[in-house]
């Protein structure tokens, strides 16, 4: 088992690594139909396996489709991995897509919308002023 920190760091130098194949490397087209990035990588403490979490922006399809080219493209981000990362084994490598993002910015429109009903209620009265000189 590899240390926390160690772990940690091979999380980051393949968020990295991958971020960058997403950019140039990859040519499969459908990876491009959908804006990608990656939000964050999961190895396990043996270090053999890597989950890549990924935010895609689009419509629905485009982020099927770029999941379905994300999984195609396994093999070749797998290889690259070791080719560019220096470990004793490659990790095998699962594109899981991430929609915290959705989720946070609904949630936040949600509040906003929250914040926006309860302001009518909070205004001072008959032109009352909260500062009032006493």
């Amino acid at each position: 088992m590899a240390t926390s920190r160690r772990v940690s760091r091979v999380a980051e130098l393949i968020k990295r690594e991958v971020s960058q194949m997403l950019l140039n490397g990859i040519k499969d087209d459908r990876v491009g139909t959908g804006m990608v990035s990656v939000t964050d990588v999961d190895v396990s403490g043996d270090l053999q396996h890597a989950k890549i979490y990924v935010s895609i922006y689009g419509t629905e399809e485009a982020k099927a489709e770029t999941m379905a080219g994300l999984k195609s493209a396994t093999g070749y981000v797998r290889s690259e991995l070791g080719a560019r990362v220096r470990l004793r084994r490659t990790p095998e490598v699962v594109f899981i897509e991430d929609r915290s993002i959705e989720r946070g910015s609904k949630v936040l429109s949600l509040l906003n919308q929250l914040e926006l009903q309860r302001k009518p209620e909070n205004l001072p009265e008959n032109g009352e002023n909260e500062q009032e000189e006493g």
